[in-house]
């Protein structure tokens, strides 16, 4: 699996080399917290994802037990070591694209918050 970045917010544009026959997933819009914040964020999420100007549908993901390694500085975790929370926003996860480039574009909200990314892909020749 080859994963994309999200966004902190805000609109980006990104170029990305991805080997051939990997599979993409790519966050849409979504956050970690307690099963509250994740009821209230998914009650207002929307996204949309356009490969190649073809709309994909994105995945929901309720609410999954997630534990992550924080690390100083990081501005998700917060604090350093384990951290266990709930998981939950739009995903798009695409199959292995074919070589060559590709558009992927996506954009995602809930309530307030927004974020977009407009990556351009780049994928491998298969060795032969």
């Amino acid at each position: 699996m080859w994963f994309l970045a999200g966004t902190f917010g805000g609109q980006v544009e990104r170029a990305c080399e991805v080997p051939s026959g990997r599979p993409i997933a790519a966050p849409v819009v979504n956050i970690f917290g307690d099963r509250q914040d994740c009821a209230a964020f998914m009650g207002m999420a929307q996204g949309t994802v356009l490969l190649d100007g073809k709309v994909v549908e994105p995945e929901t993901y309720e609410g999954d037990s997630i534990t992550v390694q924080g690390a100083r500085g990081n501005p998700l975790t917060g604090e350093e070591g384990r951290v266990t929370a709930t998981g939950c926003g739009l995903w798009v996860q695409l199959p292995p694209l074919a070589s060559g480039k590709h558009s992927l574009k996506i954009r995602g909200r809930s309530g307030d918050f927004s974020t977009g990314v407009d990556y351009a892909l780049t994928v491998a020749a298969s060795a032969a």
